[in-house]
């Protein structure tokens, strides 16, 4: 026992020894730093969100289990609890997200420059380029019905908000002659009814980009309320240079009528939400 006691203490002293000598640095400490422990939690709490709301998207959400979203990502499905509740948590989540980056695309368009009619389309764009992405088509794929209450409200909130940012820009294109007189509510019914459904039929791998995608759309659903035709003006330019105006080709987004045809455009991205802008990257 005191050979064992003796060779304990000798090991201690030399362990003692080799740490004045090599002090241990940060990276070789077994615990990291409190803002890294924080940054890898919020990642890895993103890719439960990103492999989630894929599985949503191509399975339904009632079918999807996660059970199928731990597989994906090869863990178990008690580690899921470490950062949600249940699955109808992420949904919220997921929609969460989405809300944001529109809330980003409003902010945005509001503090630049512009008639009405101009405010209008470049939410139109975005928010179409929006639809595209998995956490734009959260927001009009799933059943609100399968939300809690208390976030089902919040839910409803926020598309209203949405709705007015439409109306508003279309008042105010009517005020500044940028737009025809209208019902900006009707109108922004047609618009936002029409950039939702991309949500449906839009998948990645087809011929045009979300962004292509965009831009047509916002012609082609404003082009009856402006004053101006964006078109009309655009084929001078084309005579004057002794060409014959381009023919457009809007593939399948512009010839089908929205079904499952639809499904041959391509993906585009979205810009990060301001919560989400340093975790989803």
């Amino acid at each position: 026992m005191g050979n064992i006691r003796a060779t304990f203490r000798s090991q201690c002293d030399n362990s003692h020894a080799m740490d004045a000598r090599f002090p241990l640095s940060n990276t070789e400490s077994p615990w990291l730093p409190f803002e890294s422990r924080r940054r890898a939690r919020d990642e890895k709490r993103e890719a439960v969100l990103r492999a989630a709301v894929q599985l949503f998207l191509e399975q339904g959400y009632h079918r999807a289990t996660l059970n199928d979203v731990a597989k994906r990502l090869n863990i178990t499905k008690p580690a899921l609890y470490n950062y949600f509740r249940g699955k109808d948590e992420i949904l919220f989540e997921c929609w969460s997200i989405g809300h944001e980056l529109v809330d980003d695309c409003i902010a945005e368009t509001s503090a630049g420059s512009g008639s009405g009619l101009d405010k209008l389309r470049k939410l139109t764009i975005r928010y179409a380029e929006l639809m595209t992405t998995d956490y734009g088509k959260s927001l009009v794929r799933f059943d609100l019905r399968d939300l809690s209450e208390h976030n089902r409200k919040i839910v409803q909130t926020a598309k209203r908000r949405i709705d007015r940012a439409f109306r508003d820009y279309i008042a105010a294109g009517i005020a500044d002659g940028s737009v025809k007189p209208c019902d900006p509510k009707l109108a922004a019914f047609a618009i936002a009814g029409s950039l939702n459904w991309i949500g449906h039929w839009f998948q990645p791998g087809g011929e045009l980009t979300g962004h292509a995608v965009a831009e047509e759309f916002a012609i082609r659903l404003t082009e009856g309320i402006a004053t101006t035709s964006m078109r009309k003006a655009a084929v001078p330019a084309a005579e004057k240079a002794g060409k014959p105006p381009r023919k457009r080709n809007v593939g399948n987004a512009s010839r089908e009528d929205g079904s499952e045809h639809h499904t041959r455009a391509a993906a585009g991205t979205a810009g990060q939400s301001k919560r989400a802008r340093g975790r989803l990257r």
